[in-house]
This record gives C-alpha cells, sequence and structure tokens, in this order.
C-alpha cells in the first residue's frame, strides 16, 4: 500500500477548518488566473513608460502562459513528491517576489525577466492547489463542490482580470496591477501552514530528469509557434520551432511507455471518462479562446466602445460561469459525468452559434445571451474536467493528472487563438484590400467610410465562420462524449 505523510486529521478532512483551507487555496488560483488576462488593459501606458520593442511586447504578453504550459506537468509531479504545501507556499513567495519586481521594472528585459518568474511561482500554485482539496475533501459530494468553488474561482479570475485591471489603471499607475498581488500572498503565506495539510508521496521514486527537459523543450517551443503563428500567419521560423517542439513531444511520449514512474501517465488516457475530460477541455479553450478574443475586437473596432466599457459587458457571462462552475462536478453526480459533459459542451455550442445573430449595426443582444448560454456550458464542463482529474488517479498522484489537465487547458488556449484567430483573420483578409487587421484597417482608412464599414463586415463574417467552426468542434465532442457514456452503460 502507498503511504502518505503524514495523515490528514479527520477535523481537518471535510470540517469547517478544511472550508477555511479552500478559503486559503482559492487566494493564489484567482491570481493565477487573473494575471493571464489584467496586462491586456495595462499595455498602452506601460509601452508609453517602457518603451517595449513589438517583438518585447509580445514577450511581456505571452511569457507567463508558456511558463505556466510548459511547467504545469513537471510542478504537479513534483509536488507529489516533496510536499504539496511545501511546494505551493514557495511558488507563492516566488510569484509575490516577481510581482514586486514587474511592478517596478525601469525597462521591458526586467520586466520579461518578473514574467518568467512569475510564470514559474504560477505553475506550482494551480497543480498543488487542486490536488490539496482530494486530501481536504475525501467524501465525493463535499470533494465535487469544493472543486466546483476552485473552478468558478479560476475561471472568473480570467474574466474579471481586464475589469480590475480598468479600475486599477484609473486611479494608479500600472505597476499597480501586479502589486495587487502582495496583500493576497501574504494572507496565503501566513494561514497556508496551519490551515492546509502536507500531502507527499513516501513510494514515489525521483523525478526523472531528462522527461522534464523533453515535457519543457517540446511544449514551450509549440505554444511558441502556435502563438506566433496566430499573430503573424505561417511562416518558417515559427513553423520549424513549432516542428522542434513536436519532434520533442514525441520522445517525451516514447521515454514515458519505458518509464516505472513516468511523468506522464499514459495508462491515465485508457480510461475513456479521461479522455473525454480533456478532449472536453482542449475543445472548450479552443472555442473560448477564439470567442473572447473575437468578440473583444468587435466590442471595441465594430461598435466603437473602450476596453473598459467592452470588459464591463464580458460580466454577465463571467457570472454564468461563475455560478454554473459552483454546481456542475454535483449535476455530473446527479445524472452522470458523460450526460453533464454532453449537456455542457451543447450549451457552449449553442452560445457560440448565437453570435451569429450579431452584426455591424446591431445585434448587442444575441452576443450578451449568446455569451451567457456558452459561459452555462463553459461553467459546468470545467468542473467537470477538474473533478475527474482528481479522481483518475490515486491521492498521491493527484498533482501529475491535474497537471495533464491544466495544460490541455493552455494548449487549448493557444490553439484556438492560432487555429480559429487565423481562420477569422483570413476570411477577413478576403473581403477586400484591407490590412492585416481590422484596427490597422481603420488606422489606414484616412476617413473613407465605405473602406471602414467594409473592414467592419468582414471582421464580423470572420467572426461567425471562426465561432461557427468551434460550436461544430464543440458539438463533435459532445456527440464523442454522448457515445462513451452510451457504449458504457
Amino acid at each position: 500500500m502507498t503511504k502518505l505523510e503524514p495523515a490528514v486529521p479527520t477535523a481537518v478532512a471535510g470540517g469547517r477548518r478544511a472550508w477555511l483551507g479552500l478559503g486559503v487555496l482559492l487566494l493564489p488560483v484567482l491570481l493565477v488566473s487573473m494575471d493571464i488576462s489584467v496586462l491586456f488593459l495595462a499595455m498602452p501606458t506601460l509601452t508609453s513608460d517602457l518603451d517595449p520593442t513589438a517583438s518585447q511586447q509580445l514577450w511581456i504578453l505571452d511569457i507567463y502562459g508558456f511558463m505556466l504550459a510548459g511547467l504545469l506537468i513537471t510542478m504537479g509531479n513534483l509536488g507529489d513528491r516533496i510536499g504539496r504545501r511545501n511546494i505551493l507556499l514557495a511558488g507563492a513567495a516566488v510569484f509575490g517576489v516577481a510581482s514586486v519586481l514587474a511592478a517596478f521594472a525601469p525597462s521591458a528585459p526586467i520586466l520579461i525577466a518578473a514574467r518568467v518568474l512569475m510564470g514559474i511561482g504560477g505553475a506550482t500554485l494551480l497543480p498543488s492547489s487542486l490536488a490539496l482539496i482530494s486530501t481536504l475533501f475525501p467524501d465525493a459530494r463535499r470533494r465535487a463542490t469544493a472543486i466546483g468553488i476552485w473552478t468558478a474561482f479560476f475561471a472568473g479570475g480570467s474574466a474579471v482580470g481586464p475589469i480590475i485591471g480598468g479600475l486599477l489603471l484609473h486611479h494608479f499607475w500600472w505597476g499597480s496591477v501586479f502589486l495587487i498581488n502582495i496583500p493576497v500572498l501574504a494572507i496565503l503565506l501566513l494561514f497556508g501552514p496551519f490551515l492546509l495539510p502536507e500531502h507527499r508521496s513516501t513510494t514515489l521514486g525521483p523525478i526523472d530528469l531528462p522527461s522534464v527537459a523533453l515535457s519543457i523543450g517540446g511544449i514551450l517551443p509549440v505554444v511558441y509557434g502556435i502563438k506566433h503563428i496566430a499573430a503573424d500567419g505561417f511562416d518558417l521560423v515559427s513553423l520549424v520551432i513549432a516542428a522542434i517542439g513536436a519532434v520533442m513531444l514525441v520522445l517525451f511520449v516514447r521515454r514515458q511507455r519505458h518509464l516505472s514512474e513516468p511523468l506522464l501517465d499514459l495508462s491515465l488516457f485508457t480510461r475513456p471518462l479521461f479522455r473525454v475530460a480533456i478532449g472536453a477541455s482542449m475543445a472548450g479553450m479552443m472555442s473560448l479562446a477564439a470567442m473572447s478574443y473575437l468578440t473583444s475586437v468587435y466590442l471595441q473596432s465594430v461598435t466603437g466602445r473602450d476596453p473598459l466599457q467592452a470588459a464591463l459587458l464580458g460580466i454577465p457571462m463571467a457570472v454564468a460561469v461563475f455560478v454554473c462552475s459552483m454546481s456542475g462536478a454535483n449535476l455530473g453526480l446527479r445524472i452522470g459525468v458523460r450526460a453533464a459533459f454532453t449537456l455542457a459542451l451543447v450549451a457552449s455550442a449553442v452560445g457560440n452559434l448565437m453570435l451569429l445573430g450579431v452584426g455591424v449595426d446591431g445585434g448587442l443582444a444575441w452576443y450578451v445571451a449568446g455569451s451567457v448560454i456558452a459561459g452555462v456550458g463553459y461553467g459546468i464542463s470545467f468542473t467537470l474536467v477538474s473533478d475527474v482529474a482528481v479522481s483518475a488517479v490515486p491521492a498521491e498522484r493527484a498533482g501529475s493528472a491535474v497537471g495533464i489537465s491544466e495544460t490541455s487547458f493552455e494548449l487549448g488556449n493557444a490553439l484556438g487563438l492560432a487555429l480559429l484567430g487565423s481562420l477569422a483573420a483570413l476570411v477577413f483578409r478576403s473581403g477586400g484590400d484591407f490590412d492585416e487587421t481590422l484596427g490597422e484597417t481603420l488606422a489606414h482608412s484616412d476617413g473613407n467610410a465605405g473602406l471602414a464599414n467594409a473592414a467592419r463586415e468582414s471582421f464580423v463574417s470572420g467572426m461567425h465562420v471562426a465561432t461557427t467552426c468551434g460550436a461544430l468542434l464543440l458539438l463533435a465532442m459532445a456527440a464523442l462524449a454522448w457515445r462513451s457514456a452510451r457504449s458504457t452503460r
């Protein structure tokens, strides 16, 4: 039998102290997800102060997500071995130091370095915090509720990031978007040692360092290549970098098959429910990333709203995601996880299809209604993914399983922007003699109302095509989930 140390007291597991521990765990989750999007509104003033090059601007925005994607599996495995509370608190300390460095960065290279450190710290926080829930709540129903709350804060953080950023920038300088991390992390570091149980395996051997190198060396180039193809179109450098990453990932998978304690447990993918969960997270994040990006451009460049107004219109969807995340896992307990996945994926697809009602001169109500319905589906499905990841493996390997599910979210986000975002851009450029983006076309239109209106019409057409393809992807995944449900009866 696998030994875990130390044992979790009964008073902690599922009692009042466990719920207090959950409250502490929610703090880093909120920060990590919020810091993915909080810089969107800060970039104009940040650019004015630090004068970064175009390439440096991309690195400031992207390097945080790159580090998260590349390190989640490794950090999940490391937490299983050295202790999830240990790595959680260490990661929080790194995240806090990096936040201060970012807030007062005197130059773009130092800000990029700070964002690298924030990504390293963030990669320790997500898998450890979710894996600790299985220790705090051994009862399936209470664990489902706790995971729903965790997912609600994770999803809600990325939604409220631009809103909080807009409010802070209205009163303070751009560094304030990083300094808000400090008091939150201080609470975690102060109360975490008392409220969170330590949990580590005493039977797992040392982490396989070649697997770590292959994992990071594979995921980072693939995500980098995908993101730059999405931003700049297909070019030889991005394709070569992505291909190198793909080769590294193939070598990584081959190595895992011959290890007694692999970094990535491939046997998980022999379980139909785990495959459904990972497929749902990939399809969901692909469609959500494309939908969020394209509607953000629509609200600003087509309808003429400023960034904060556009962010405020996203509140109904954020509320839907938050509320439905709270009940997603319990819904799975009532009607079955596969049936709940099917229902959630169909709802997300319907919400994306409702964006077909959005036009240049109207249809804002279609956007709000569609985003809310999609948010219901995303909230339910993302909670189910987290619940399946935690429940799929013995307690001593929960960190590694969570690392897999969180990595699938990051890869889905990158693929959505690259594939669906590029499809929207292709449709846009095919509609007339336009610049690369709608923003550039409008800036260079020189008062030509006909050109500006044609560009807006073409962008909306591209958005319709991309979100419809996202909906079809969701429906295909829903069909696979339903087929899996029927085949296991």
